[in-house]
């Protein structure tokens, strides 16, 4: 059975404040998008909208809540997310060491890095995050109609509505981001370039917000 209009409409409204609203997955899409140019950002935005898709499940499956309850699997959880993000920020500024002064990038191309790349890294960044994990398994049940009956089915709907909603923001995120960069950064520069300060801006976001998972009490 589908989720009604009404369900969904009020469930989108909130859903669309809540990804608006300054965050990690925000802040990583802008930076990236800033740093490496609009398709990018783009691609990396979309990655993080997709991985919203495992935390549905797990919500829907009621694995999620498993997964809360024992501190060693939310623990273990914690540290391969927060490493992953603290790997991504620590790959990007040791790369810089070696960059030559116009960072080898293109100007709107999103660097060197394939495509593909980026969007399974920003879906597991995302799907590695239990901070996204708790936030699904409280605000999904909020919107479940009990008289509509089969609840995982209705927070799997809610689910990929979320992802969809996400994949739209993010990508403006980071199209955004990367027109700005365009705007911003010359097409020649003496020694460092903007692109690579931007890079490095980058670099120290992935491991601050890996650190602070990490950290997450």
């Amino acid at each position: 059975m589908l989720i009604g209009f009404d369900q969904a409409a009020g469930f989108l409204a909130v859903a669309v404040v809540i990804t608006l609203a300054p965050g990690p997955d925000n802040v990583m899409v802008m930076s990236l998008g800033a740093a490496r140019g609009w398709r990018a950002g783009v691609v990396f935005g979309l990655g993080c909208a997709c991985g919203c898709l495992s935390h549905t499940l797990l919500a829907a499956l009621g694995i999620g809540l498993l997964i809360a309850a024992s501190p060693w699997a939310f623990g273990a959880l914690k540290l391969c997310g927060g490493g992953y993000l603290v790997w991504l920020g620590l790959r990007v500024l040791v790369a810089l060491w070696g960059a030559r002064p116009d960072g080898g990038q293109d100007r709107d191309g999103g660097g060197a890095e394939p495509l593909g790349l980026l969007f399974r890294r920003g879906m597991l960044a995302n799907a590695v995050n239990p901070k996204v994990m708790l936030f699904f398994l409280a605000f999904l049940p909020q919107f479940v109609v009990a008289s509509q009956g089969t609840p995982g089915l209705q927070m799997a709907q809610l689910g990929l509505l979320f992802a969809f909603q996400a994949a739209v923001i993010f990508g403006a995120l980071g199209a955004g981001a990367g027109w700005i960069r365009g705007w911003l950064i010359p097409e020649t520069s003496i020694g460092v370039s903007p692109g690579q300060w931007l890079d490095r801006v980058a670099g120290v976001i992935f491991v601050a917000l890996g650190v602070k998972l990490i950290l997450l009490p």
